[in-house]
């Protein structure tokens, strides 16, 4: 099933993550897509009902419900309805799981709107190009460490600790910019 954007196809973003979702909404408009944001599974349910939504970019761990319920409520009210996965915390379990569950496919964050689209199996501008080269090690590690800062508020000791590292050693290797070879 391709869509194009021609047909405003409405596609549910679930995330909350507000910042990222701002950034995709807007990325996903500008494509075409005509996009509902909610920022907890149960305001996503509340939509689902009204807008019945296509597509479903939903994010795994929210506060509150988890967002394989959601996948589950998405697939019981319309089978047809194509889900992208998304999680900061990458597992094959929980990757497994959205599967079974019927996601389309399972992203890994930060996921580019291209990306994403792609993993819908379809890109709305053929134009449009896909990197699928793996991120590097670097740029994983880089990632973690500013996820973990995330979590910790920016305290930099907890950080340290929790990374089992040396303060100025984290503060030297946070300094840097990641690898960009996405």
């Amino acid at each position: 099933m391709e869509t194009t954007c021609d047909e405003l196809t409405a596609l549910l973003l679930v995330d909350d993550d507000t910042i990222f979702c701002k950034v995709l909404c807007k990325a996903l408009e500008n494509r075409g897509f005509k996009v509902i944001v909610a920022h907890r599974v149960e305001q996503a349910i509340t939509l689902v009902h009204s807008y019945q939504p296509e597509l479903a970019v939903v994010d795994l761990k929210m506060n509150g419900a988890s967002g394989l319920t959601l996948v589950k409520v998405l697939h019981e009210l319309d089978p047809a309805t194509r889900i992208v996965m998304l999680t900061d915390y990458a597992s094959i379990a929980t990757a497994v799981e959205a599967i079974k569950l019927v996601a389309t496919q399972y992203l890994v964050k930060p996921a580019n709107v291209d990306e994403t689209l792609a993993a819908f199996g379809h890109l709305p501008n053929p134009d449009l190009a896909f990197n699928a080269q793996p991120a590097s090690v670097d740029r994983l590690e880089w990632e973690h460490d500013n996820r973990v800062l995330h979590e910790n508020g920016g305290n930099i000791f907890a950080i340290a600790r929790a990374l089992k590292m040396h303060r100025r050693c984290l503060q030297r290797k946070l300094s840097k910019q990641p690898d960009q070879s996405i």
